[in-house]
């Protein structure tokens, strides 16, 4: 994880519509549901703002531009639109890929722009293809990473699936070749003052929103 001090905002200020929003010590359970409600109640105009400023400030770093392999996902439940960087990934000869539910851990598939996709269990869309087009977490170069809440920390408040975390399980462990980076995509109102850590927890490396980066995207990761 990127060092606390490294961990600055560098970016202009909030749009009005997805202004900072306080949230008090609630908990897990009682955050998700909170967050995911404002987030759901965002109007649809804002909601394409959101993502197209989102998508320059990812598409403007030198750690996007630099990544050959980078996972993405189709938003749900109101989340923030990562579709409007997927033409980026085309034009700047990047490989996309998206996750696969593979039991309680994630493959990753390719996406381009004729892949068959399928739905899994949660309605989210994955690439239809046989599994040994899949590409090994490790062999990512940035995986952009959907959430709930975040803090300045680099901790990330999920789902509760416990997908991410299980699949890059290693990366504390490893002491060459840590990969990939971990971004975590969200609206600016997503961040939270602090998030308790579990011990099983991948922390982010950074996270962009509309507003920009909370962490130097251009920094050593981990």
């Amino acid at each position: 994880m990127i060092p606390p001090r490294e961990m600055s905002s560098i970016t202009a200020s909030s749009s009005q519509e997805a202004a900072p929003y306080h949230f008090g010590s609630e908990n897990r359970s009682d955050l998700r549901s909170k967050i995911r409600r404002k987030r759901r109640e965002l109007p649809h105009a804002a909601q394409a703002r959101c993502a197209e400023r989102l998508a320059a400030h990812l598409a403007a770093s030198p750690l996007f531009r630099r990544s050959k392999r980078i996972a993405c996902f189709f938003p749900q439940d109101g989340e923030i639109d990562l579709t409007r960087v997927f033409p980026r990934f085309f034009s700047m000869r990047k490989k996309a890929y998206l996750p696969v539910l593979q039991g309680k851990r994630l493959w990753f598939l390719p996406l381009e722009a004729n892949t068959p996709l399928t739905r899994n269990k949660y309605g989210i869309p994955e690439p239809d293809l046989p599994p040994r087009s899949r590409c090994a977490p490790q062999g990512l170069d940035l995986v952009l990473a959907p959430l709930v809440a975040f803090d300045s920390a680099g901790h990330r408040l999920g789902m509760g699936g416990g997908y991410y975390d299980r699949t890059f399980a290693y990366l504390p462990h490893r002491r060459a070749l840590r990969k990939p980076v971990i971004i975590g995509v969200a609206y600016g109102f997503q961040q939270v003052a602090s998030l308790s850590a579990n011990p099983w927890d991948i922390p982010l490396d950074g996270v962009v929103t509309e507003a920009g980066w909370v962490s130097d995207p251009g920094a050593p990761s981990r």
